[in-house]
């Protein structure tokens, strides 16, 4: 069983500077490479490239990746339809939801209180009651300001799910205050709290909301792995037993490092196992979820039209980009999913629809004397230069282009602040990372990791998605956040190095036949003559960093809360996309089970 995911980060990096060789002689940075490229003299086709004729007879030297097209075709899309339009359904959850309401009021233990919350959060219905749950965490903190639950330090599992709720929702809990009362004379966690599988699986859930220099939080995670790893092997075949399924669920990926919808459309299947359960809340949970999953099929619909409209695919065909408009709008559903954030979701659909589109241009397609070209006329945001382009750039810079100005046009008038030159940075820095990527391939160049990271953390898109996630959310905009934005703040930096890694071992099998520069546990390797084992583990330590990181983050950023949750899941959702190999590209079952049952199937039995 995997424990853990073997992603991680490289610890520095947040200046964006980057030096390559070529004959044993340095080349420019890449602030400088993209707008003055010196074509190399001759570039020989390598095992993973084809010579390619287009239409005028002129060939070039192509790496060429047939991709399939998507499951999901258009009419498909456009022909979903869900009973759960009716009002009457409306009106079904909002009668439950007062039902539920009466709950909280007959819950009197805090400990009840806490239960009750985090089963909330699990089911995907927590947004309905944050007034009674504000109110509660307001009283468990002040409480322990007395003699509450983290005074006393008597109960492992009640302390660690205090701890952990209290950090969620922003309160200010010191770990070595709360959980010193469980260790031993020589200030390891007591052995004998291993038999409380409850209290370790608390903890261990707990401590991933450790930041820096934290050290409890991390000798708890090692100390309650252990022993939950012990008590699935002891269980073998207990796979209908509650506390078995928890352990082995949390084990794979604990909860702070999942999506909340994904979650949900699990828990909600195995809620009703569990002991005291409430056929009203059960309910209301199933039912809100296929509420909600209306609002995601219009938002979908929505960018399948725009992704139709503009016509990528057919003018480009997929030798040259992936027909993915479902799996970008599935990242979109797990950075935020809520009924209010339809903008949101459509907008940056969109976004994933063109860096997907332009990363396969610059990876499969593009020749080098055609990339710097490309490259180029992005950083000048010139369509006075299209010329320059062959027509199959044209039309992607094109797209591009007005995407950009429709979005800022947008703005504008909604907020009175241009924000084009943000946006354009953003996609200037993205092509010319890809165009560093480009060069390494083209001359075989083996970057260290530290080379690889200060580049990588920009071509994973990360900082794109985030600098356009800043502008689609309904947010009061300052000038100190917008420079803070353009300099991609630690939140990006560590949100974006997470996505690279999740993506570098997911994808590594299929590049690797496919042909690709070498990736962050290559890089490691290759510089230090890792194995790979070794390396994955030197990877999977770096990811805690880079999560403790996001949650100080969190904790103390001036932006909004909205702004940070999806950068958070931004993380969490590479986590999942390519915890099984690449689930964006791929389409393999377990991608397209979770897509379907998200976004195209009700759930049943309600």
């Amino acid at each position: 069983m995997a424990l853990l995911y073997q992603f991680g980060l490289l610890s520095n990096g947040n200046l964006f500077k980057h030096k390559m060789l070529l004959s044993n002689k340095p080349m420019s940075s890449l602030s400088t490479i993209s707008t003055s490229c010196v074509v190399p003299c001759t570039i020989q086709c390598k095992t993973s490239t084809f010579v390619v004729s287009d239409q005028n007879n002129n060939t070039a030297c192509r790496r060429v990746d047939s991709f399939k097209p998507s499951i999901w075709d258009y009419d498909y899309i456009q022909s979903v339809r869900s009973d759960f339009v009716e009002e009457s359904y409306t009106k079904e959850r909002d009668r439950l939801k007062e039902e539920v309401k009466v709950m909280f009021s007959k819950l009197e233990d805090i400990v009840d209180q806490l239960e009750f919350i985090d089963v909330l959060q699990r089911l995907g219905v927590a947004a309905h009651f944050s007034l009674e749950i504000r109110s509660i965490m307001e009283n468990a903190y002040n409480d322990n300001n007395n003699n509450g639950i983290l005074k006393k330090k008597t109960n492992l599992y009640a302390t660690a799910l205090e701890f952990r709720l209290l950090r969620q929702h922003g309160y200010n809990v010191t770990s070595s205050d709360v959980f010193n009362g469980f260790l031993d004379s020589e200030n390891r966690f007591d052995s004998r709290l291993s038999v409380d599988i409850k209290g370790l699986l608390s903890l261990y859930e707990a401590s991933f909301l450790t930041m820096e220099g934290e050290v409890i939080l991390d000798d708890g995670r090692d100390f309650s792995s252990k022993s939950l790893k012990e008590f699935v092997v002891s269980k073998n075949k207990g796979e209908n037993d509650m506390m078995f399924l928890l352990v082995t669920h949390s084990l794979e990926l604990p909860l702070h490092w999942r999506t909340s919808r994904l979650e949900a459309r699990w828990f909600i299947d195995v809620y009703e196992r569990g002991q005291n359960v409430s056929p009203s809340l059960h309910r209301l949970a199933k039912l809100d979820f296929n509420i909600v999953q209306v609002q995601h099929q219009e938002d979908l619909k929505h960018a399948s039209r725009w992704w139709k409209r503009i016509g990528l695919v057919e003018k480009l065909n997929y030798a040259i980009i992936r027909d993915r408009i479902v799996e970008n709008f599935f990242w979109t559903v797990a950075l935020a999913f809520e009924p209010q954030h339809g903008h949101f979701r459509r907008l940056m659909t969109k976004v994933n629809a063109l860096i997907t589109s332009i990363d396969d241009i610059y990876d499969t397609y593009g020749t080098w004397e055609e990339l710097q070209l490309f490259t180029r006329v992005v950083d000048r945001w010139d369509t006075n230069a299209l010329d320059e382009l062959p027509d199959y750039m044209k039309i992607c810079f094109l797209a591009l282009y007005n995407f950009v100005h429709e979005v800022a046009f947008d703005f504008l008038q909604d907020n009175g602040q241009n924000i084009i030159p943000h946006l354009k940075k953003a996609w200037s820095d993205l092509c010319k990372s890809y165009l560093v990527e480009a060069r390494w391939y083209y001359y075989d160049y083996k970057p260290t990791l530290q080379e690889y990271m200060e580049n990588a953390w920009i071509s994973i898109s990360a900082p794109v998605i985030l600098v356009h996630t800043y502008f689609a959310l309904p947010t009061i905009t300052n000038d100190e956040n917008f420079v803070r934005l353009e300099d991609y703040c630690e939140t990006i930096h560590s949100s974006a190095t997470i996505l690279r890694l999740a993506n570098d071992v997911g994808t590594s099998k299929r590049e690797k036949e496919t042909g690709d520069i070498p990736k962050a546990m290559e890089c490691y390797m290759n510089e230090t003559g890792a194995s790979e084992s070794d390396a994955r583990r030197h990877i999977n330590s770096l990811v805690f960093e880079a999560w403790k990181k996001i949650n100080k983050e969190a904790a103390n950023s001036s932006y909004s809360k909205s702004f940070i949750r999806i950068a958070e899941n931004l993380a969490r959702m590479s986590l999942y996309m390519y915890q099984h190999g690449d689930g964006h590209t791929v389409q393999g079952p377990q991608t397209i089970n979770h897509i379907t049952s998200l976004l195209f199937q009700p759930i049943v039995g309600i």
